[in-house]
């Protein structure tokens, strides 16, 4: 498990690629929630990630969160899982 100042990162070894992204409403109301999906979904279609069973869930802290701030925040929880490196 890795984890970031906004995200959480969970993983296990598959033979696909699969990811879930988990946004609570704790994190804000649906326009933030879709607002941080949105912005994580396209993060992540930029890596060239390994296959794996993959599940990003977003903290509260994430409403503030630029899209700068997200990518680098994903890309350190994603080292710290050892997922990447």
């Amino acid at each position: 498990m890795g984890r970031g100042r906004f995200l959480n990162v969970k993983w296990l070894p598959a033979s696909e690629l699969r990811v879930g992204i988990v946004v609570s409403k704790k994190v804000g109301k649906a326009v933030v929630r879709n607002r941080i999906k949105r912005r994580l979904r396209e993060i992540l279609r930029r890596l060239h990630l390994p296959k794996a069973h993959l599940l990003v869930i977003a903290s509260p802290e994430a409403r503030e969160a630029t899209y700068a701030e997200l990518f680098q925040d994903l890309i350190r929880a994603l080292r710290k899982s050892g997922l990447i490196q």
